[in-house]
């Protein structure tokens, strides 16, 4: 590409080695999550949401299990004041949970806020100013120390109609832009906040490490956050927060990464909706930290309802391939893929698992809300001879034989790509019943009889293209008797190969299945029988063989 060139670097690494979050394996607990849907999500949208969606999204957003929720920036938008006094005036807050106003550091806008907070039990009020060498030069123009003063004034501020408010404060600052930064700017100017809040263990206050915009790769970001962790004041009584964007596509590593670096809070939005490429998706944050065993306090066991709310509230959609929730993340269609994790499902169930190793499949399908059979293995033409024989027993019963499976998939492919589309279960059921089961032409079984002597004889009626006839054939078992009757007496030419058969149900009534397999013409020939009588399955299964035999003859 041309004018690469005129690209470079706009972050800032610390001064000093801050790596000891490499020395961390994983996130070993869940963050404090901060809801940001409400209003970075919100101002992303192309039709913002109504205060009614507004109010309806804010009480998902509790049911699934957020205790911080941001509701907007109300001085800024009248929508936004009306929808926090609708909150608190029709107690709609939970008192377990906080919500957060965002203010800018100017007088009318914190008194504006305060008013709109009125009669609230408990908020987090969220101050910021940007402090880039971008901004400070090109949008401020005004020295470090005039930024520092924009943060302090705002301060202050919080500290004076705080006291004229009755309710619950807590303080948050945000350095905007913090990643373009200098980190030694950014450090002086939280600890200029700090030292006006002089937070204590009973009055804590969130410094909020926003990347504003993305410019690094995430182990930079982790640096970063690390440095400001080491060398806040007041560490003990600060909530260090990030706020990643996914400028770069890294906000989840970013937030990952920060978390091992020392933060303790995460400010996000479902699926990561938010400006230009959102913010970090708190749903794949989450569930990576579910699929590591941690629990990440947050509730997506119905992924699908969470998918469904999203997309009502916002009109955006969640993309079928998005890790965790999209309609094909656990979805395999190749053949090798169907096969692992129908064997990794089988021994499961043989060794009675503790925990979850299935191939393929990060997390059991199941705990968001999921279902194995619409799900997991899905039939086209790419499909595999293991996930369809997988499909057929899961969800009918039929174990079929290994070599049988693989002949039945190469059936069911041929279906798929000459239809050109995905097969459901019962569309592939209703193959296998068409193909191989109980087949009637040209030959079909109307009764059997068998005799015990030194061998076994049978006199086995049949009608062959509508006309009935008796044969009658010997042989060292029943099937076998059947099979030379008809042999003999039908001049057909195969050897049965393989029989396997089972019970269908688990009952008094259960029916039986058999499968045969013969040879014929140097190939190996399937069919499937059933029946209520294991031996009447046996013969079926047999003549299904002969007939497509036959057939292919």
């Amino acid at each position: 590409m041309k004018n690469y060139q005129k690209y470079q670097k706009q972050y800032f690494m610390p001064p000093v080695p801050s790596l000891k979050w490499a020395q961390k394996e994983t996130v070993e607990q869940a963050p404090t999550w901060c809801s940001v849907d409400l209003r970075d999500g919100n101002q992303s949208l192309i039709v913002p949401m109504s205060l009614d969606e507004k109010v309806e999204f804010f009480k998902y957003l509790v049911k699934i299990g957020f205790k911080e929720i941001e509701v907007g920036f109300p001085a800024a938008s009248e929508t936004e004041y009306n929808f926090l006094r609708t909150l608190i005036e029709q107690d709609l807050i939970p008192d377990d949970v906080t919500v957060q106003v965002l203010t800018q550091s100017r007088e009318h806008i914190i008194k504006k806020t305060f008013e709109s907070l009125r009669g609230a039990k408990s908020a987090v009020v969220h101050l910021y100013n940007s402090t880039s060498l971008a901004q400070r030069e090109q949008v401020f123009r005004k020295s470090k120390q005039e930024i520092i003063d924009i943060a302090v004034f705002g301060a202050k501020l919080l500290n004076e109609y705080a006291q004229k408010t009755e309710g619950n404060f807590k303080f948050e600052y945000s350095p905007e832009s913090f990643t373009g930064t200098e980190m030694e700017f950014a450090l002086d100017i939280c600890n200029a906040v700090l030292d006006i809040w002089k937070p204590t263990a009973d009055n804590q206050v969130i410094i909020n490490l926003p990347a504003t915009v993305s410019h690094s790769m995430p182990h930079v970001y982790a640096s970063q956050v690390e440095y400001i962790s080491e060398n806040l004041k007041y560490r003990d009584n600060v909530i260090l927060s990030l706020h990643p964007h996914n400028d770069r596509g890294c906000a989840v590593a970013d937030s990952e990464l920060g978390l091992l670096a020392g933060a303790q809070r995460i400010e996000g939005t479902l699926f990561g909706n938010g400006e230009r490429t959102g913010n970090v998706d708190i749903v794949t944050l989450a569930m990576n930290m579910f699929s590591q065993g941690v629990d990440p306090q947050l509730n997506f066991e119905n992924m699908p309802e969470t998918v469904a709310v999203y997309e009502k509230m916002t009109g955006m959609k969640v993309y079928d391939r998005q890790p965790y929730s999209g309609k094909l993340v656990f979805a395999a269609f190749s053949g090798s893929h169907q096969d692992a994790i129908a064997k990794g499902m089988k021994w499961r169930e043989e060794k009675n698992c503790e925990h979850w190793t299935v191939p393929y499949l990060p997390i059991d399908p199941n705990d968001v809300g999921r279902e194995y059979e619409s799900d997991v293995i899905r039939i086209n033409s790419q499909s595999g001879k293991g996930g369809i024989g997988y499909l057929l027993e899961q969800n009918y019963g039929y174990s079929l034989p290994a070599k049988m499976r693989e002949d039945f998939g190469y059936t069911v492919k041929n279906v798929s790509d000459h239809l050109h589309k995905e097969l459901k279960p019962e569309e592939v059921y209703d193959i296998f019943k068409k193909e191989y089961v109980n087949l009637t032409t040209p030959y079909s079984l109307i009764e059997n009889h068998f005799v015990q002597a030194d061998d076994i004889k049978t006199t086995v009626t049949i009608s062959v293209n509508g006309e009935e006839k008796v044969l009658e054939g010997a042989g060292n078992g029943r099937l076998d008797a059947v099979s030379n009757a008809l042999k003999e007496n039908l001049g057909l030419d195969f050897t049965v190969a393989v029989y396997t058969e089972h019970a269908l149900e688990s009952s008094s009534r259960s029916r039986a299945v058999a499968y045969v397999g013969i040879e014929a013409g140097g190939k190996t020939i399937w069919g499937a029988g059933v029946h209520n009588d294991i031996m009447d399955a046996s013969i079926r299964a047999l003549l299904s063989a002969v007939n497509r035999m036959q057939e292919q003859q």
